[in-house]
C-alpha cells in the first residue's frame, strides 16, 4: 500500500510560484478539481497529479501568453481528447473509432489555431522590434556621421 503526498494549498502555491488565489480561481474556472469534490469546510489537499497540472497550466499561460478563456478552452480540448483516448482502449467497434478519431481531430484543430494564433502575433510583435531596430540603427550612423 503506497500513500499519495498531500499538499495544503499554500505549499503548492510556493512550489509553483503563484499565489493561493490563482489556484483558487483556477478550481472555480474548471481547470483543476472542482470545490464540489470536498465536504463544504474541508481543507483541499492536492496531489502531486494536481501539482503537476498546475505546472503544466502555467507552464501553457505563460509559453503562449493566453488568456483565462483561452487557457480554459485549450485545458477542456485537452481533457476531450484524453476522453476520448480512454474510449478508444474501451474495445469500441470501428465506426465508434472513426468518431473518435473524428472528434480528436477537432480537438487538436481547436488547439492548433490558438497556437498558430498566437505565433502570428509573435509574429507581427517580432517584425515591428525588427524595423524599430533597423531606425534606431539608421539613426545612430547618421549621428556617427555628424
Amino acid at each position: 500500500m503506497t500513500t499519495q503526498a498531500a499538499y495544503r494549498i499554500g505549499e503548492v502555491a510556493e512550489r509553483v510560484g503563484v499565489t493561493t488565489r490563482t489556484i483558487r480561481y483556477y478550481e472555480e474556472l474548471g481547470l483543476l478539481g472542482t470545490a464540489r469534490e470536498r465536504a463544504k469546510g474541508t481543507h483541499r489537499l492536492y496531489g502531486e497529479a494536481d501539482v503537476a497540472r498546475i505546472e503544466e497550466l502555467i507552464h501553457l499561460r505563460d509559453l503562449l501568453g493566453l488568456s483565462l478563456d483561452e487557457l480554459v478552452g485549450l485545458a477542456e480540448a485537452e481533457e476531450a481528447r484524453a476522453a476520448l483516448r480512454d474510449q478508444w482502449y474501451d474495445d469500441p467497434t470501428d465506426e465508434e473509432r472513426r468518431r473518435i478519431v473524428a472528434e480528436a481531430i477537432e480537438h487538436v484543430e481547436r488547439q492548433l489555431a490558438l497556437v498558430r494564433a498566437r505565433e502570428q502575433r509573435l509574429e507581427q510583435f517580432a517584425e515591428e522590434l525588427d524595423a524599430k531596430l533597423r531606425s534606431l540603427r539608421k539613426r545612430r550612423r547618421e549621428l556617427e556621421r555628424a
